[in-house]
């Protein structure tokens, strides 16, 4: 694979600048008509795998609202999708984290530590309640994405309840979630839930070559996408044959839980050794691609769904924690398939 389709050597790019959208038409029509019809709905919950295209839907509606304000205006009539060119001045004001009517919750950085915290933080949601509170201009909309919801902790959950319990006018909150088991049953009941379902090959290959300025019919860029299950998070990561290797190496393990192989996952926890935050998100990922997929496979029994679920809960927070101060890999990576092989057996 040549040097200039590595992922890690093209910084993509983020979904707040990302103008375009593949494979969600559908999902984008269900956006559009409800805000034709001027009963939109103030809440929604857009759900599915990680790097699906989750957080590019999210910005991709509140620009459209930003932008048409009016939802019976002739223009928003006549548009076909929630496309906004990215030389409109709503568009670049949103990439740049500039438009006084969007207020992003995302995880921020530790000043103390220089990383990303384990959780969003509840001040940070507590912000809600004044950006509400401002007037709007032009009695326009006021609009949040949260990206992630499953990043709250309790606190912070409990806070955004109280938002959308008691909505005011003219606002929206998008928020985005990996993994529905882990939101608050109060607050999935209090949104439009919009589900999406991973992407094809096809629609992979096109959103990782846009992202990294490649050809989609390029090998490499094909590969990627055929091994991505749906994800064009995951194909960026595996235009980098080493991360293809060792997700190869991990899911080969996955998939004979209950079982489990000291062997392997010694080679694996050897592979995560250091502070290369390449191959610690290479392990995240191919965990939660693994366990997404078995919580959307079909009808289950409620007791393996709990048990799905906890572990994801108890995976994630354990990450987190690696990354946030740098603790060694090995045991969370023995802990991670202790986890699962339990959840497995029932």
């Amino acid at each position: 694979m040549s040097q200039a389709l590595r992922a890690d050597h093209v910084e993509p790019v983020p979904p707040r600048a990302n103008s375009f959208l593949y494979g969600h038409a559908d999902a984008e029509r269900t956006l559009l008509d409800a805000y034709r019809s001027g009963r939109l709905p103030h809440a929604w919950l857009i759900a599915g795998p990680s790097g699906i295209g989750k957080a590019t839907l999210a910005y991709r509606m509140a620009r459209f609202a930003l932008s048409h304000p009016d939802h019976g205006s002739p223009s928003v009539a006549a548009a076909g999708s929630l496309h906004v060119d990215a030389d409109e001045p709503v568009a670049r004001r949103i990439a740049v984290q500039a438009h006084g009517a969007l207020l992003t919750l995302e995880r921020t950085i530790n000043e103390k530590t220089g990383k990303l915290r384990q959780d969003i933080q509840v001040d940070d949601v507590r912000r809600t309640v004044s950006f509400f509170g401002s007037t709007a201009a032009e009695e326009g909309w006021r609009i949040v994405v949260v990206d992630s919801v499953d990043e709250l902790n309790a606190n912070g959950a409990n806070a955004l309840l109280k938002v959308l319990e008691e909505p005011p006018r003219r606002s929206l909150l998008l928020l985005v979630s990996h993994s529905t088991a882990r939101v608050l049953p109060t607050i999935r009941s209090r949104c439009r839930v919009l589900m999406l379902r991973p992407l094809s090959a096809d629609d992979v290959a096109r959103a990782a070559a846009a992202a990294i300025a490649a050809n989609a019919t390029d090998p490499g860029v094909m590969a990627a996408a055929a091994a991505a299950e749906g994800s064009v998070r995951r194909a960026l990561a595996l235009l980098d044959r080493n991360t293809l290797d060792l997700r190869n190496r991990i899911v080969s393990l996955l998939d004979r839980l209950p079982a489990v192989e000291p062997q392997g996952m010694h080679v694996i926890g050897d592979r995560l050794f250091g502070t290369d935050p390449a191959t610690l998100a290479a392990f995240v990922d191919t965990v939660n691609g693994w366990l997404a997929a078995r919580l959307l496979a079909g009808p289950q029994q409620p007791a393996t769904l709990d048990r799905l679920a906890f572990a994801w809960e108890k995976f994630n927070a354990a990450a987190r924690a690696v990354e946030e101060f740098n603790l060694e890999r090995k045991p969370l990576v023995f802990n991670t398939f202790a986890w699962l092989a339990e959840a497995c057996r029932g």
